[in-house]
């Protein structure tokens, strides 16, 4: 005999924020259900009135217990749903022949809460923050296949996802369509790059930063330019793209380095990317910045991987990236330009700009703001917990 359909009352406030649109309501908001829930089992939220609010998808082993799919009158989540679902998402992406890898499915700014895909040339990667999905993984490979024809589709999974994929459903992360080259060659904005789509940082690329590094290259022309934290090249590629003098790459990994080598390998039909001069410095970054050789450069590109992971060292990352965007000031040569970013979700765009615009006011030079930016437009961000992306260029007198 089937079992009847799950259904949740939650408090009054997460059932409020719900209506206005956040995709989440967590475990300790659950009021009522009517039965124990399995794991991605599609589950119904009734209001205080008995009338339908949401539907979504359960996890009865996460604090958030339910990733929400559709709000308002009710309606069947079926297979046209779906199809007409990732449909619309993909229609938002709209990017010329000179640009192929992307992300087509941003997450709960998407409607498909925990769930990301990024797509490299015809190598698509699907990567699962929920273990709420994974029941649905032979739907959402079919729908891939049908739309976007991909060449191959790897999954990958979250550090929590990926115990309860081995434990409860005997998955674990690689091809589940084709086999991706190694790397795959994908191109932005008409120059080329290599992704690791199954080792990778992220889902093989740090594709958010595409828009910024189009602005590096239209401040590069001319300039000595120093790419701190430059993992594979991306901003160097592009300030070398822009005209720059001589780009410097300096990481504590020397296989980002090499595979920063391989990027410029690939463009080198490029006059500029061939002909510019070009250094690689392997050092820890924070203490180069501070205490390596007295170098004075024209741009500053400082990007370092995320400072605080937890809420409880967000006040210590404010503090450091004050410190370190002092130290690349202090670097900069009269006229110079900084461009300082942060990944950081648990610091805010206005603590981090705060703390860039301190460590202006702590070298004591004059300045101005070139720009401000946030989430590209395939990284929507459209609640609170999905902003962490910010940037700030300045220029100083």
């Amino acid at each position: 005999m089937s079992l009847p359909r799950l259904k949740l009352r939650l408090t009054k406030s997460a059932e409020l924020a719900i209506r206005k649109g956040h995709p989440w309501a967590f475990a300790d908001r659950i009021k009522h259900q009517n039965r124990p829930g399995a794991c991605g089992e599609m589950a119904v939220v009734y209001d205080a009135e008995n009338k339908f609010l949401a539907v979504g998808l359960y996890d009865p082993q996460s604090p958030i217990a339910l990733r929400v799919l559709h709000v308002g009158e009710p309606l069947t989540i079926d297979q046209p749903w779906w199809a007409a679902h990732l449909a619309a998402t993909l229609a938002r992406r709209a990017f010329g022949p000179e640009t192929n890898g992307y992300r087509c499915i941003n997450g709960e700014s998407d409607g498909w809460p925990g769930l990301v895909l990024d797509r490299y040339a015809s190598h698509f990667v699907l990567k699962l923050y929920s273990a709420a999905w994974l029941p649905w993984l032979t739907l959402l490979v079919d729908l891939i296949k049908e739309q976007l024809h991909p060449e191959s589709l790897t999954l990958r999974l979250s550090r929590n996802a990926k115990t309860l994929a081995s434990e409860k459903f005997s998955l674990t992360e690689g091809p589940l369509l084709g086999t991706p080259p190694t790397p795959v060659i994908f191109s932005e904005n008409g120059l080329l790059f290599e992704a690791d789509v199954i080792h990778g940082q992220k889902t093989g690329f740090f594709l958010d930063q595409r828009e910024n590094r189009l602005r590096v290259s239209q401040l590069s022309s001319g300039r000595d330019v120093l790419n701190a934290f430059s993992f594979s090249g991306g901003f160097s590629l592009y300030a070398a793209l822009g005209g720059a003098a001589r780009v410097t790459d300096l990481d504590i990994s020397p296989h980002a380095l090499e595979s920063a080598q391989r990027n410029f390998d690939l463009n080198r039909r490029q006059p500029r990317i061939a002909n510019v001069q070009r250094q690689s410095i392997c050092a820890d970054a924070f203490q180069w910045m501070e205490t390596g050789p007295r170098r004075m450069f024209d741009l500053i590109i400082c990007d370092p991987p995320s400072l605080a992971l937890r809420e409880d060292q967000r006040a210590n990352a404010i503090v450091s990236y004050q410190r370190l965007n002092a130290h690349a000031l202090a670097r900069l040569k009269r006229g110079g330009i900084l461009v300082a970013a942060s990944c950081s979700a648990h610091v805010t765009s206005e603590e981090f700009f705060t703390a860039v615009r301190r460590a202006v006011h702590q070298q004591g030079v004059r300045h101005q703001e070139l720009w401000l930016t946030g989430h590209a437009t395939d990284h929507p961000a459209t609640i609170p917990e999905a902003r962490y992306l910010k940037c700030i260029a300045l220029q100083i007198a």
